[in-house]
């Protein structure tokens, strides 16, 4: 596959809302038809050109469009545009077939009921951060890496509000993973981890890596939190 693929700005939207033991995002099925299908993910979709008219050239202004756009065409939700916290960016390494620059962004789930469209989207439950990454380890579900490692970064914080004030508060967390065959499986490292220019994933220093291994899933990050 070519290294030159387009890379297609977008935007992801983690929909938060307070739960008897902490709090809940709100997970889509995917078509099996779309990038990621049958995975588990949050509402989203690629910014096109309507989104990009009237904001000069800023792809985060865009972005911030994108997100309450599919949003509402996703679930039905109407989301303020203003009221998106942004808190990582993701860029999908060379070598894939559709690439994304996308902008992920909190927000705090309005009232309503959530109506998937049945075409791009054909399920949707609210889960803890806790319970997603359960049932994908044990089967139950599916989910992309980026939604895996938003929801280990989340999952520590204890409530909507301190989720938010975390995100409104940390530098935009950059992620541009570099992939690397290990045994058992593959590990993404990192801006900010020890081996992310080099490759050597073996030595000692600080981390910042996701393995994906026959064995599971797991996200390292010894950074300070939301750092980039």
């Amino acid at each position: 596959m070519s290294e030159d693929n387009p890379v297609r700005p977008a935007a992801t939207v983690v929909l938060l809302r307070d739960a008897a033991d902490g709090f809940e995002t709100l997970l889509l099925q995917r078509s099996r038809e779309i990038a990621f299908g049958g995975a588990w993910a949050f509402p989203g979709g690629q910014v096109d050109e309507a989104d990009r008219a009237g904001v000069d050239g800023d792809l985060l202004a865009a972005a911030r469009i994108t997100a309450v756009r599919e949003t509402s065409e996703e679930t039905g939700l109407i989301l303020s545009a203003e009221d998106l916290v942004p808190f990582a960016h993701w860029l999908t390494p060379p070598g894939f077939p559709r690439r994304f620059a996308t902008w992920f962004f909190l927000a705090r789930a309005v009232k309503g009921d959530v109506r998937v469209d049945g075409s791009e989207t054909k399920d949707h439950r609210w889960m803890s951060p806790d319970a997603a990454v359960d049932a994908r380890a044990c089967g139950e579900i599916e989910l992309p890496p980026p939604t895996f490692v938003t929801l280990e970064w989340i999952r520590a914080s204890p409530d909507v509000r301190s989720a938010l004030g975390r995100a409104q508060n940390a530098e935009i967390i950059r992620y541009a993973p570099r992939r690397l065959p290990i045994d058992g499986g593959t590990v993404s490292l990192y801006a900010g981890d020890v081996g992310y220019e080099d490759g050597d994933h073996e030595r000692a220093g600080p981390r910042r890596r996701f393995y994906m291994l026959e064995s599971g899933w797991r996200y390292e990050d010894d950074g300070p939190p939301g750092s980039s």
